[in-house]
């Protein structure tokens, strides 16, 4: 325990200033303090379920203002407190704890040392936050875990655009909508309202704006396309205002994890752990503040929306820093930079050959020249804290998962290296996928199946692809077009929520699922020999599909899809659109930067996908693979009835279709898992139910022809089928 307090002066260096408030949330109450916001929010909540519009967006914007006012009371108050005399730790406490050095100093003196600076630091916070807020401070506008998630997923906005737009205040409720959708991408119902809003004449393009957004992604990606353009002049400055938002960013998120609001919950966790006296107590308590404010880098890395960082935030942009000085002819803020660099990754050899390049450019020694002093305060602190974590893990039994891949081994205690580099070695399949095996190992299976290989990788210019000939006879391709186009005339269009293309307002998309199939051919809509075929040509691909990529692991089919689109006559002229966007099959593709993300909305539990084609007879709808930026096309297939396109769903393979300009293009779209928990249920349940139908029909003509002629009580035909299968039919759902 003495040598986990050691490092705690580190804490206490002064942050930089708050961030300014976002934009379009301006003070209504100027020189008042915040109240409370959780209740502000509530009676925002009534006034909007009321139908006052106007008072539920002053309530929702003063709820919001409040909030980030009390983010900034708490930074500034956590500053101006760190820096209090009192408040400083015991000399003894600055050296960095060593596993042999020495003696330790004797209990007592410091200990009382260190209590009293505790005290006057929750005193000096207190009173700080008492002069900010009024009386009562921090403790009257405490605000629980529930509304604290609710203002992170940014639901208010939600609430806010539907009363802008009440009000015909169309500029403001696209914006409101705008910034609640970038933070929940998966919102159905909001992408429609955006869309709703982008079709209004009222709205212009800068209206949907995110007014929540930190600013330093705004800088971070102005930077790196003026960086694209070969403007390292005009990027540099855009560049050092990410840098340093982000690190202002991560001082912010660090003064939220201070208070007893921001550790609810982790008593409960704990259990019976959280059982012991004063000092078991603080070390719990201070322990999990260290947790959260490392969890600050991730968060600060982590664009909004999104569920992961980007890797080495902080790295990455010193290295296009001193990229972009050098450039320049900024010899010695690019030396400055780079050695940045080599305080995070000491051994990286690019940032040295870099380092001898500009020194040997820059001629003599220039005295005082050397990393950043921001970044040699960060690091400084964030070893500090890991210090005491992994000190906590070895002694205390209490977990941290480190957000940086910088952190040197020798600050990792010996006796946890081993047990942490197991974990990392425990690499799951989703992260590690079997390697396919030799084309002589599945060759004779796809030859039993009158299967040929067209195209492997290699010849496709990417990895993990496969077009795959002869799946399916011109009679099976027959037999399922007559399928698709019952289906359609039927008005089964499922999948695309009664609009008639998801992706082009150029071409009408026709989808059929398997169970919708199978209810269609029970109730004679289609033929039962159509959607027969379907359910065993989707496993006849999943067979296949494993057999080529995935020999050691199984894999199960995760979604069916009987897709048509067809090219709408007189909307075809100097049409500039694709029939389906280029995207990935489990990430969401980020052409600016060449990062696939593995997260919703994308269904992330898909391993591998495959497209068979049933027809030609059309223009345009070739599908095309193209490298990370959705630009560069490396291969391009064309349709044909028996083709499979099989690839894995990854980043590695973005793709999208070409125009269908003339004719209707159908095809069967599979995705697979290897997860068995997203194995298609729909697939099990049209299988039963087609096994149902044909027991009918067995029944039926087993039975002898009667004179009456008018049909069978649903209710008998019901009974006969329990009273045959021992237990009741299910009951589904039409989709």
């Amino acid at each position: 325990m003495l040598r986990l307090l050691r490092p705690l002066l580190l804490l206490l260096l002064l942050p930089p200033p708050g961030s300014p408030e976002p934009p379009g949330l301006a003070q209504l109450s100027p020189g008042a303090p915040p109240q409370a916001p959780d209740l502000l929010y509530a009676d925002g909540l009534r006034a909007y379920a009321a139908g006052a519009w106007a008072p539920a967006v002053a309530l929702l914007r003063e709820a919001l203002r409040s909030q980030a006012a009390l983010g900034r009371v708490r930074l500034d108050c956590g500053a101006s407190c760190a820096a209090e005399p009192g408040a400083a730790l015991p000399a003894v406490l600055l050296e960095a704890p060593e596993p042999d050095s020495g003696p330790r100093p004797t209990q007592g003196s410091w200990e009382r040392q260190l209590l009293r600076a505790a005290l006057r630091r929750a005193d000096c916070l207190t009173q700080c936050a008492a002069r900010r807020l009024g009386p009562g401070g921090a403790a009257r506008l405490r605000v629980g875990s529930t509304i604290r998630d609710a203002f992170r997923r940014r639901e208010p906005y939600n609430y806010l655009q539907r009363a802008y737009y009440q009000l015909k205040k169309l500029d403001l409720a696209a914006a409101a909508a705008h910034t609640f959708f970038v933070a929940n991408p998966m919102h159905l119902q909001m992408r429609e309202d955006m869309a709703k809003y982008r079709r209004m004449s009222g709205v212009q393009p800068q209206s949907f704006r995110d007014l929540e957004t930190p600013p330093h992604w705004a800088a971070y990606d102005t930077g790196l396309e003026l960086l694209e353009r070969q403007e390292a002049g005009l990027a540099l400055p855009r560049l050092e205002e990410a840098l340093q938002g982000s690190l202002a960013q991560m001082e912010s998120c660090r003064a939220d994890c201070q208070g007893p609001e921001e550790q609810e919950g982790a008593e409960e966790e704990d259990g019976a752990g959280s059982q012991g006296g004063l000092y078991e107590a603080i070390a719990r308590h201070w322990i999990q503040v260290l947790q959260c404010r490392q969890r600050c880098v991730g968060e600060t890395a982590t664009r909004p929306g999104r569920s992961f960082p980007v890797p080495d935030f902080l790295p990455s942009q010193l290295r296009r820093l001193y990229e972009a000085h050098a450039q320049v002819g900024n010899l010695s803020q690019a030396i400055e930079n780079v050695l940045s660099v080599l305080l995070f990754y000491p051994d990286d050899e690019p940032a040295k050959r870099a380092l001898n390049q500009y020194q040997a450019q820059l001629g003599e020694p220039r005295p005082g020249l050397g990393p950043r002093e921001d970044i040699q305060h960060f690091i400084l602190r964030s070893l500090g804290e890991k210090r005491q974590l992994y000190y906590a893990m070895e002694h205390l039994g209490t977990s941290f998962k480190d957000p940086d891949p910088w952190t040197p081994a020798a600050l990792i205690p010996e006796a946890l290296r081993e047990k942490l580099r197991e974990d990392q070695e425990k690499r799951s399949w989703d992260h590690e996928p079997p390697k396919p095996k030799p084309l002589t190992y599945w060759k004779d299976v796809l030859l039993l199946e009158g299967v040929t290989l067209t195209q492997d990788s290699r010849q496709l210019n990417g990895s993990e692809r496969a077009v795959l000939d002869g799946l399916l006879t011109p009679a099976e391709c027959g037999v399922l077009l007559q399928l698709a186009k019952d289906a359609a005339g039927a008005g089964a269009r499922s999948g695309y929520r009664g609009r008639r293309s998801p992706h082009t307002p150029h071409e009408r998309f026709e989808g059929l699922t398997v169970l919708k199939a199978a209810q269609l051919a029970r109730a004679g809509t289609v033929g039962s020999q159509g959607a027969k075929l379907l359910l065993e040509v989707s496993e006849r691909v999943r067979t296949l599909t494993q057999a080529y990529f995935s020999p050691e692991r199984p894999l199960h089919l995760s979604f069916t899809h009987l897709v048509c689109r067809s090219a709408i006559e007189g909307e075809q002229e100097q049409r500039m659109d694709l029939s389906h966007p280029v995207h990935a099959d489990n990430c969401v593709l980020d052409p600016d930067t060449g990062e696939c993300w593995r997260e919703p909305p994308a269904y992330t539990y898909r391993d591998y996908s495959g497209l068979l084609y049933l027809n030609d007879d059309f223009q345009g709808g070739d599908l095309f693979f193209t490298e990370p930026n959705a630009l560069t096309v490396t291969a391009r297939v064309r349709p044909r009835c028996g083709r499979l396109v099989a690839f894995s769903s990854g980043g590695e393979n973005p793709h999208g279709v070409w125009a269908v300009t003339r004719g209707r293009r159908c095809a069967l779209a599979l995705w697979h898992t290897w997860a068995p928990e997203h194995r298609e249920q729909e697939w099990i349940e049209a299988k039963e139910l087609l096994q149902e139908s044909e027991e009918e029909e067995e029944e039926e003509e087993e039975e002898m022809p009667s004179k009456d002629t008018s049909p069978e009580p649903p209710s008998r035909r019901h009974q006969r089928v329990q009273d045959k299968a021992g237990k009741a039919p299910r009951v589904r759902e039409e989709l």
